[in-house]
């Protein structure tokens, strides 16, 4: 069976904006989805987020996907960064992601260092990103990158901000039929 862990952004929450969406509609196809609760997320921090997807993964393998939103995208990277050089998993979807400080103090933690593309592409073949062409925070340009460092499939959706809301808000993102699609490509 396949595994799905969506890793959820800053300030984020397993009942936040797509994800239950995303949970609810793979689970009907048969996919065993984990939307787990990362820990300070006001705050968030690489090193307790880093177990809190080791430990939300189990073992890795080509059954797992990976589903990050905005810092949730670094997190995956990290992660594959920290796997051993037997082990893989099936694919990532990075939904609003970033390569690079934003200029957010709280997020500084998670670019300590440069990413290791080469390491991460080691340890996953599928990458797919999904951006926003009038996203606040995120710039297109990470699209690019992801493109040309992890060979990454580009999805670029018209006016969808940076795919986020609380569910009950009626200008949020509560759906996002993209990231269902691009699992089921996996």
């Amino acid at each position: 069976m396949k595994k799905v862990v969506v890793i959820h952004c800053w300030e984020g929450y397993p009942e936040y904006c797509w994800y239950p969406y995303v949970k609810k509609t793979l689970e009907k196809k048969g996919y065993e989805v984990n939307v787990p609760a990362f820990p300070e997320t006001d705050l968030p921090k690489l090193d307790k987020w880093l177990p809190k997807l080791q430990e939300a993964v189990g073992q890795p393998s080509e059954n797992v996907i990976l589903v990050g939103h905005s810092v949730g995208c670094i997190t995956i990277l990290r992660y594959l960064e920290s796997l051993s050089e037997d082990q893989k998993i099936g694919g990532a979807i990075l939904v609003a992601g970033y390569i690079g400080d934003l200029g957010y103090d709280e997020l500084k933690n998670f670019f300590d260092s440069p990413v290791n593309f080469e390491k991460a592409k080691r340890h996953c073949e599928n990458f797919i990103a999904i951006h926003s062409d009038n996203d606040p925070y995120v710039d297109l340009k990470h699209a690019d990158i992801f493109k040309k460092e992890l060979d990454a499939e580009i999805i670029i959706k018209h006016n969808a901000k940076h795919f986020s809301g609380p569910s009950d808000k009626e200008d949020s993102c509560t759906e996002l039929p993209d990231v269902v699609d691009s699992i089921e490509k996996l």
